[in-house]
């Protein structure tokens, strides 16, 4: 698992907030771009803990 900071913003979040964040390279996913408009918290925390694991 990475030390870097890492966010993921829901759809609520100005996406302006994750450019401003990237600036800074702190790594971050939004809602709209990773395509989970309109789901669940259940499935905003699924594609975190994905997003978490290793790539093999």
């Amino acid at each position: 698992m990475s030390k870097r900071i890492r966010f993921h913003l829901d759809e609520n979040v100005d996406p302006a907030i994750a450019l401003g964040l990237r600036r800074y390279g702190i790594d971050v996913t939004i809602t709209s771009e990773a395509g989970l408009r309109g789901q669940t918290d259940e499935a905003q925390l699924e594609f975190i803990q994905q997003s978490q694991k290793p790539h093999a």
